[in-house]
């Protein structure tokens, strides 16, 4: 995969990092293993949200025209 492009995070998504590390110092095992598990729904939520809009934004009638 040499050819793939680095992609960086941006100076406010670095901030962000930074202030949630800052959020969960004190988190508990318990209260880690249920955010993890949140964050993993959530996850795959978006990946089936972005399936589903990638495949419908396919789909293009070109019968219609656009003033």
């Amino acid at each position: 995969m040499e050819n793939e492009q680095k992609i960086a995070l941006s100076l406010e998504q670095q901030f962000r990092i930074k202030a949630f590390d800052e959020q969960i110092k004190n988190v508990s095992l318990e209260q880690a293993k249920v955010l993890l598990s949140e964050l993993h729904r959530q996850l795959l939520l978006r990946e089936a949200y972005f399936k589903y809009f990638v495949q419908h934004s396919l789909v293009v009638d070109f019968s219609t025209e656009i003033d």
